[in-house]
């Protein structure tokens, strides 16, 4: 398993129990992803108080409905069986395989430890649905035991990385439909709001103008198999944060907030004068519209991530910090997630054909 996502999906563990408990543009065109003939389908996202964007996808013939968590960070398909004894399977929506008559198991086990949780079972094949799209015969997981899950508010986790990222090293959804002619371009798109449960979005197939105003800025991936970009500096109210010689960005929707070394995310709390409470650092909400951005630098184009933007409240309405520390345990090298927080802010193209974002 990845070492990046073990504690990706902690801190989305993290965020759950938290919830519970209440650049220069590339060198390619925008027609390279996206033709006027190209069929784009638009699936609804459920923003749940800017934690975590969750849809809904059928597995099965008839279908049976999940909810799932859409993730960048990971490539697999899972959600639980309902031979799961494990507690926290009680809580969700399990998938009965006798009911489908599409369903095809092949008795190949998976387990995948996240840190924080940890997820056992096997795999199987079957039809899986996402919008208006289906993938034939799709290698998915069928969990029979979850740890760590039992707040959550999916059933299972889509991933949408790149093939060998799959932990299960099999084909991953978003490639089936491609493979299968479902989608004519291997592009996805990700639209997410802010305070508001609709209007977020996955677009697949192609992009959407009516999501965004501008020219769209292509930045290339770091290597052709990972949604890592490379970023030039981070910078707050004049001070250098990190990236002095350059750092690794992470795209990652299957986290909620920014996520950067410890030492280096203290000095930002320093500047906006977070004090620690519990597990949050917390500020005055009568000072968040007086916080300075956060600028980061992405091949050459500077990206503001304004306060109102860092700034969450949780469910007593006190306003706490979406920076947070960790990812030095990653291992050596300075690696920075931009989650939620700042994909919230720019609608953003992860383009497979050409091998970058924009």
């Amino acid at each position: 398993i990845p070492l990046m996502k073990v504690n990706v999906m902690r801190e989305t563990a993290r965020e759950k129990s938290f919830l519970n408990n209440f650049l220069k543009e590339h060198a390619y065109r925008l027609p390279l992803v996206s033709t006027r003939n190209s069929n784009i389908t638009t699936v609804p996202l459920k923003n749940v108080m800017d934690v975590i964007y969750v849809g809904n996808i059928t597995i099965g013939t008839p279908p049976q409905e999940f909810r799932v968590l859409l993730d960048t960070g990971s490539s697999d398909l899972w959600v639980p069986s309902i031979s799961c004894l494990s507690p926290s399977c009680y809580k969700h929506n399990t998938f009965n395989y006798q009911q489908s008559s599409t369903y095809r198991n092949i008795t190949k086990p998976f387990a995948i430890n996240y840190g924080s949780g940890s997820v056992e079972g096997f795999i199987a094949h079957d039809t899986v649905r996402i919008g208006n799209l289906v993938s034939i015969d799709q290698p998915f997981g069928l969990s029979l035991e979850v740890y760590g899950y039992d707040n959550a508010n999916y059933d299972g986790i889509l991933g949408l990385n790149y093939p060998n990222m799959s932990v299960m090293r099999v084909i991953p959804v978003f490639d089936n439909l491609k493979k299968q002619g479902a989608i004519s371009e291997p592009v996805f798109a990700f639209y997410l709001t802010k305070s508001k449960e609709k209007g977020s979005v996955l677009l697949l197939g192609g992009v959407d103008q009516a999501y965004y105003k501008g020219p769209l800025r292509w930045v290339p991936l770091t290597k052709a198999s990972d949604w890592i970009v490379h970023m030039e500096s981070i910078t707050m109210k004049g001070n250098h944060i990190g990236c002095y010689h350059g750092c690794e960005a992470v795209l990652d929707t299957g986290t909620s907030r920014i996520l950067g070394p410890t030492r280096l995310v203290n000095t930002i709390y320093r500047i906006i004068g977070a004090k620690l409470e519990g597990s949050q650092y917390y500020v005055s909400c009568l000072t968040t519209s007086f916080l300075p951005p956060l600028l980061f630098k992405i091949n050459g184009m500077i990206y503001p991530v304004t306060s109102p933007a860092y700034i969450l409240k949780d469910p007593q309405g006190r306003c706490y910090s979406g920076i947070t520390g960790g990812t030095e345990k990653y291992g050596p090298g300075e690696t920075w997630l931009l989650g939620d927080v700042f994909l919230r802010l720019y609608f953003s193209v992860f383009d497979r054909g050409n091998n970058r974002i924009g």
